[in-house]
């Protein structure tokens, strides 16, 4: 691995691709990490560059995401793929968000459900449902270990809440990891049961952190990157109305008909 310390001036032009031209919020030197298959687009290698952290305030962290990272685990990571700009993070202004028909059904089919809020804990459950939701659902191929699934999620080096999704017979159905920064709620991970695929989980593990954002009056839910060719990212602009960041670091509203 090689160091760059995003200074444009003094780096060497081959540590640096077409994307990203948003530099960090504050200087620091980041390790561009190895080349790995694209989890977005079939065919093309994709690269990070990022750093650990052991522990980040909120206010800070937002001014991460405003500038095109993420988090997994306490690794905070930026795309810096050759040639491609492709991943374009997105957020919902949480006040003035409104479900759409489709969700208000999600929603009520949903009702039933009961929901625990805490900080992530691990357990041996949890682990099961995501091994399943990842082979059955994502169609993995080899299994992770325990240490990895508590490094992906249940390691963090911000304020971190995990929301569980249980049905009346208090079986778990579902998971959400969230980061909770000064005015802003970042929707991590969420995992879920396939057998119970007809919720739509998904959609409604989103909808009920906004909502909890909103009561807890966070301006935006960040719900990580949207790539418009992969069509597991389609869901994210259902979320209306969305903002896209900007290669200038300006977030947008985005075009109605974004993502269709």
């Amino acid at each position: 691995m090689k160091d760059e310390n995003g200074d444009r001036s003094s780096a060497p032009f081959s540590s640096f691709s077409h994307f990203p031209s948003i530099p960090p919020p504050i200087k620091l030197k980041l390790t561009v990490l190895p080349d790995h298959p694209c989890p977005y687009l079939p065919g093309r290698t994709a690269t990070n560059r990022g750093f650990w952290a052991e522990s980040i305030p909120g206010d800070l962290y937002q001014h991460f995401m405003d500038a095109a990272f993420r988090r997994s685990g306490k690794v905070v990571y930026q795309p810096i793929c050759r040639g491609c700009r492709e991943c374009v993070p997105l957020r919902v202004p949480v006040m003035r968000f409104e479900q759409t028909k489709s969700q208000r059904r999600v929603w009520r089919r949903n009702d039933d459900l009961r929901v625990e809020i805490g900080p992530p804990a691990f357990s041996d459950e949890k682990f099961q449902l995501y091994q399943k939701y990842t082979t059955r659902w994502h169609g993995a191929t080899k299994e992770s270990s325990a240490d990895d699934f508590k490094m992906f999620l249940y390691d963090s080096s911000v304020k971190t809440a995990e929301f569980v999704y249980f049905d009346s017979s208090d079986r778990m159905l579902g998971v959400g990891i969230c980061d909770i920064g000064d005015n802003s709620l970042s929707s991590v991970y969420f995992y879920f049961d396939p057998d119970h695929a007809s919720r739509s989980l998904g959609t409604y593990g989103a909808l009920y952190e906004l909502a909890f954002a909103k009561m807890q009056l966070l301006e935006h839910y960040y719900l990580g990157y949207w790539v418009a060719g992969c069509p597991t990212m389609r869901y994210k602009c259902g979320f209306h109305p969305f903002q896209l960041l900007g290669t200038d670091g300006t977030w947008r509203d985005a075009d109605k008909n974004a993502g269709d």
